[in-house]
């Protein structure tokens, strides 16, 4: 039931480590996004996992299949979906999508697909007038026509506006529910958060952690932090059992503007790749 087992990946440029011993295990139809800064080695992991990339040691398997010596036939169980992708831009919609079916030796509908990505108000529509949202949905029509298993997707709402983020994410949970294996890297821990089943974080070429995204690195068991308006202004107490503290101080009194926190993804986030919150 696993879709990608890494063991040791290495990989350097030059003389400078940019993979340096990922192990990863990946299980089929789930969501796991792949978190880290720039330079962190997740674009090498990545390509290396599709085929466009050479390793330097290590054993991979993705589908089953070394991606170093894998055909044509291992490469259509596969979509890749970049972060910036050439298009024909006077092609229609339909065109389009009917043009990469033509690749793949038993695609799926073509207008079934254009569908299920909400674009089949704009089949007709050449590529050009599309919006930035509806060119991004193009992107993934042409990524699944070929039925993947599992689909790569690198950084897929970038310069959205919060409603087409909204929309793609039902998108992406959809395929998710149909039982089509994702990778997703995105710099947006709130996206990370709302898509992914699982989550690991890599800085330096190393993970450094993984888990779901509500226990990693122990966030779900951190101590935390209430907060409330005191005679003497803000108060703050860090505690590992907030329930009964609130309890103590609202004893026969109000706590104004009280919060209790813990901390977020992206305070953890930060956190593992040494960044100041």
């Amino acid at each position: 039931m696993t879709a990608i087992k890494v063991r040791g990946l290495r990989k350097s440029y030059r003389g400078v480590t940019a993979v340096d011993g990922v192990d990863l295990d990946i299980r089929r139809g789930e969501v796991f996004a792949l978190l880290g800064p720039n330079g962190a080695g997740k674009t090498t992991t990545v390509e290396i996992l599709e085929g466009h990339r050479k390793r330097d040691a290590g054993d991979v398997a993705v589908l089953g299949a070394d991606p170093d010596t894998a055909g044509r036939a291992w490469r259509a169980r596969l979509g890749i979906v970049l972060q910036t992708a050439n298009d024909a831009a006077e092609l229609t919609v339909r065109e389009s999508v009917r043009h990469f079916a033509g690749y793949y030796p038993a695609p799926a509908d073509v207008d079934d697909v254009i569908e299920q990505v909400g674009l089949a108000a704009k089949a007709g529509a050449r590529v050009k007038a599309l919006s930035g949202g509806q060119r991004r949905r193009l992107d993934v029509a042409l990524g699944v026509i070929g039925r993947p298993e599992l689909v790569f997707l690198d950084e897929p709402t970038t310069g959205f506006d919060p409603e087409a983020r909204r929309q793609f994410w039902e998108l992406i949970r959809n395929l998710a529910d149909n039982g089509t294996t994702i990778l997703l890297t995105t710099h947006y821990l709130d996206e990370a958060e709302a898509l992914a089943h699982r989550v690991a974080v890599i800085a330096g070429g190393r993970i450094v952690a993984e888990g779901t995204p509500a226990t990693l690195a122990g966030r779900s068991t951190a101590k935390a932090t209430v907060s409330w308006l005191g005679p003497d202004g803000r108060q703050v107490r860090l505690t590992d059992t907030p329930t009964a503290l609130v309890r103590e101080l609202s004893a026969g009194r109000e706590l104004p503007e009280l919060t209790v926190t813990r901390p977020s993804l992206e305070d953890t986030y930060l956190s593992l790749i040494g960044e100041p919150r």
